[in-house]
């Protein structure tokens, strides 16, 4: 049983090693330079002490690859759902095959077990290798950014690929099972698969810890920024500065009052007269150019805003990185287990 299991997928199993070994042939000859140009930045800027302030080079190089390799980790569990999941059942279905299976002395258990084992950790094994050479071939690039926690680069290192190529790959089985149809199943499983990252990068991760949250100077980050408007008279627009926590992920910024209240405009005018009387003076001469109050009056308002006026920032620090990435991962492995249940069910129930 197992070497028939093994002849039904052997021909794709052999494209995706050798997709596999391609891609890591690319990653070790571009790589290697990649970290020759990043280490040699940091000697020189170290060299310099000016670390904080230097460009890295390192995010000018191979720009092509740094667009197309987080597409092919994006991409990879989602194929392999479609070519490996979706056909693996429904195609032994659609043909009939599977009759001729199940009478030579083989149970449907054994017969879905060996089937979904072989191919699952197969498929588990080529998205872990993978998301493992492009974390290592990305990695000066991560460092450079130091936005290892955003949304566009979470899903594409770590662990979490692998929960992902498991979730796919039980969910095209479970197309296949329902539908009987190859063609339908892959379509399936294809919206199935991006509906299912959506719902939990943008519902589900956001809340598997509570946030932390600390309160910053008014000049942290960027600064704050002050602007008009033309309405009623001319109001003060007073906004929070942007933040940035490395590797971490920022829900929000805002400012503060020491009750815990955002500042009015009101309060802002109230609190830097004379940028309340800019803000009517603009409005007064519709806009005109230079009516507005000069960049010093604006800082010296700024100073003295802070006495009372903090930034409080809401974020994920970076230590949760890899919690975040095994509780994700976790997610789509047991939703995998369960789809992979509900197809053994459905198979005994339809076809007793």
């Amino acid at each position: 049983m197992i070497r028939v299991a093994v002849r039904q997928f052997r021909t794709e199993a052999i494209v995706g090693v050798t997709l596999l070994v391609a891609t890591a042939i690319v990653l070790v000859i571009t790589g290697a330079h990649l970290h020759h140009v990043y280490d040699a930045f940091e000697h020189q800027c170290r060299a310099a002490r000016d670390c904080a302030n230097a460009s890295n080079p390192v995010q000018n190089v191979d720009k092509s690859l740094q667009g197309v390799m987080p597409i092919v980790v994006l991409v990879t569990p989602a194929l392999l759902g479609l070519f490996f999941g979706a056909p693996l059942i429904a195609r032994e279905l659609e043909n009939g095959t599977y009759r001729l299976a199940w009478t030579q002395s083989i149970t449907r258990k054994r017969w879905i077990a060996v089937k979904l084992g072989l191919v699952g950790l197969f498929s588990m094994a080529v998205a872990g290798l993978l998301t493992w050479m492009v974390d290592w071939w990305a990695h000066p690039l991560l460092a450079a950014n130091g936005d290892r926690f955003g949304l566009a680069l979470f899903g594409i290192q770590g662990v979490a690929p692998i929960g992902y190529a498991a979730f796919a790959l039980a969910l095209g089985v479970a197309a296949g099972v329902l539908l009987r149809h190859t063609v339908a199943a892959m379509v399936v499983t294809g919206v199935g698969f991006g509906a299912a990252r959506l719902v939990v990068t943008y519902l589900v991760r956001p809340n598997l810890a509570s946030p932390v949250r600390k309160l910053l100077p008014l000049s942290a980050g960027s600064g704050p920024s002050i602007g008009f408007t033309n309405a009623g008279g001319g109001n003060v627009i007073f906004g929070p500065p942007q933040v940035s926590v490395p590797n971490g992920w920022v829900y929000s910024t805002t400012l503060v009052d020491k009750a815990g209240h955002a500042p009015t405009a009101q309060y802002v005018a109230h609190a830097c007269p004379v940028i309340g009387r800019a803000a009517h003076q603009l409005a007064a001469s519709g806009g005109r150019p230079g009516a507005g109050p000069s960049g010093a009056q604006i800082q010296a308002c700024i100073a003295k805003l802070s006495t009372s006026i903090h930034t409080l920032v809401t974020y994920q620090p970076a230590s949760r990185f890899w919690p975040f990435q095994l509780a994700e991962m976790g997610i789509f492995i047991v939703a995998a287990l369960a789809l992979c249940g509900c197809s053994y069910w459905w198979l005994r129930r339809r076809y007793a």
